[in-house]
């Protein structure tokens, strides 16, 4: 190794553990983006998603040393991180078909914790590889820079610091530079080049030559070719949109009656507006009956706030059918409010401030008349935005006689589900409380109000509206509105399991929609499944 003369100087090797540490938090992230829209952002993927990059490095922490006591020739080293380059280089060009083609076995074969089993499976093909060679850096530096054991502690000390601030601007750039910037898949390229080139620079000033070198940088060329699409849902050709923002994957799509915005893959539409000005058929609509209980007939103007805007669907339609009220929305994500605007015809007129929706009403002192709640992130609502102490601060924000109407997602007749638990929490809150099935969906539409009349007030309202479509409606909204007796099903700031709620939701959603496939499944094997496609 006497012609290494590169090793001599520990800052190389201290820049390697740079970008080490900085690529791995980066893959870490980026792992999160590319399983997003097929299994959510919520907190039981991300807790997958460290785990295994957690066993990852732990086991590649123990062969690294081992390897480094029996073999302590720096050519391994920088051979697996040529190694882990090409594996992270990869990624963007094989994941998203490694996702499917995971998420298509298990989903006729796993009956439940679908999402749990599936994104497990997903990380440990796609991502444990490639880090746990980069968990092989540390203890291999180790045994190059370690000169005596007089100064051993402050040399691991210093590794380790290098890896740590590598790991913290390996943190912030890809979430708030990268991704937003270019997307997921260059930013897997990105980083890819980094260890590439970290490699690269250490065989040719040591001037060796390894058949790896030329082969990776030629696969990491063709991954650059093939993997620079941000494309999910890569079997669509025709979107309007296809992006990603800082906190969501997002797809827009039009047909000649509608466009829509989704920002999953696999889990539903997240708005829609109607070219038509019609109504759209779905919970926005039994959402309306919220203006006729706080009195929108009665009043000059009543002032509405919508928490999770999205595209602005709700907003969009109350402006069309009432002349009096005043609309401001919450999203948090201003990629989406720019997109209602540019798409989905949401009126100039009607302010959006970008910020969370909680934070928005802890930070405002103003009242409404009627709040929409619909802050659903991926498929389940976020836990701050579901206790008791957030219904709490919404009733606050409510005028007398005002009404708050919420969104509830994936509608189950199994007891103890996270609609049971939504609306005991908000029954705890507010003492009157009506829920109403959407038809054809899902969803259920919850109201809450503050005063008795609340009914009395919205059959009123509906009388004397003079639109046949909106009247109709509002006919089909009254025979389905009950009155909810609160449980003791509640949910607080310390304790609301939303995550795993909403996990159990989609077991029993794909156990509804592929009964028939596993049937085949289980009696002819995949080629009868393939058949029946």
């Amino acid at each position: 190794m006497e012609n290494r003369k590169i090793l001599k100087n520990k800052l190389y090797l201290y820049l390697t553990e740079f970008f080490a540490g900085m690529s791995l938090m980066a893959v870490e992230l980026g792992a999160s983006r590319l399983m997003a829209p097929y299994f959510s952002s919520s907190q039981i993927v991300w807790t997958i998603i460290i785990g295994t990059i957690m066993i990852a490095m732990a086991l590649g922490n123990l062969y690294g040393g081992r390897a480094a006591d029996r073999d302590p020739n720096p050519d391994r080293l920088y051979g697996r991180i040529i190694i882990a380059a090409v594996w992270i280089a990869m990624i963007p060009v094989l994941g998203k078909y490694i996702i499917l083609l995971i998420s298509g076995v298990l989903i006729l074969s796993v009956n439940n914790n679908f999402l749990i089993f599936a994104a497990f499976a997903a990380c440990m093909v796609i991502f444990v590889f490639p880090l746990f060679l980069l968990g092989t850096v540390t203890p291999s530096l180790v045994k190059y820079t370690v000169d005596s054991l007089d100064d051993s502690g402050s040399i691991v000390g210093r590794l380790n610091a290098y890896n740590t601030i590598g790991s913290i601007i390996g943190t912030f750039v890809p979430t708030f530079i990268s991704i937003p910037a270019v997307g997921t898949s260059i930013t897997f390229l990105i980083f890819s080049g980094i260890l590439l080139a970290l490699s690269l620079t250490y065989f040719v000033s040591s001037k060796i030559f390894i058949k790896k070198l030329p082969v990776g940088i030629a696969l990491f060329l063709i991954a650059c070719v093939l993997g620079h699409s941000t494309s999910f849902a890569f079997w669509l050709d025709d979107l309007t949109y296809e992006g990603e923002s800082v906190y969501n994957y997002l797809q827009v799509y039009e047909t000649e009656d509608e466009v829509v915005l989704s920002t999953n893959v696999l889990f539903g539409v997240q708005s829609l507006y109607r070219k038509d000005g019609k109504l759209t058929g779905m919970y926005y609509d039994y959402a309306m009956a919220a203006p006729f209980m706080a009195g929108v007939k009665d009043k000059d103007s009543l002032d509405m706030l919508v928490l999770g805007m999205g595209s602005g669907t709700f907003a969009t339609q109350c402006e069309r059918f009432f002349g009096n009220i005043n609309t401001e929305g919450v999203e948090i994500d201003g990629k989406i409010i720019e997109l209602s605007r540019q798409y989905f015809e949401l009126p100039d007129s009607v302010p959006v401030t970008e910020y969370d929706g909680r934070a928005f009403l802890n930070a405002s002192d103003k009242k409404y008349d009627v709040i929409m709640v619909d802050a659903y992130q991926d498929i389940t609502i976020p836990f701050q935005m579901s206790t008791v102490e957030f219904f709490t601060l919404v009733k606050e924000h409510l005028n007398e006689g005002g009404v708050m109407v919420v969104n509830m997602n994936m509608r189950s007749e199994t007891p103890g589900n996270i609609n049971d638990y939504l609306a005991d929490t908000i029954a705890d809150v507010f003492d009157n409380v009506y829920v109403a099935d959407v038809k054809g969906s899902t969803n259920r539409a919850l109201y809450a109000g503050v005063e008795e009349d609340m009914l009395e007030a919205f059959d009123k309202g509906v009388s004397e509206e003079d639109d046949e479509q909106l009247s109709a409606m509002m006919a089909k909204v009254r025979s389905g509105l009950e009155k909810y007796e609160g449980g003791k099903l509640i949910m607080t700031d310390d304790k609301a399991p939303v995550e795993l709620l909403g996990m159990r939701m989609i077991d029993e959603i794909i156990e509804e929609e592929v009964a028939d496939y596993r049937k085949i499944f289980a009696e002819e094997g995949i080629e009868g499944v393939l058949n029946s496609l």
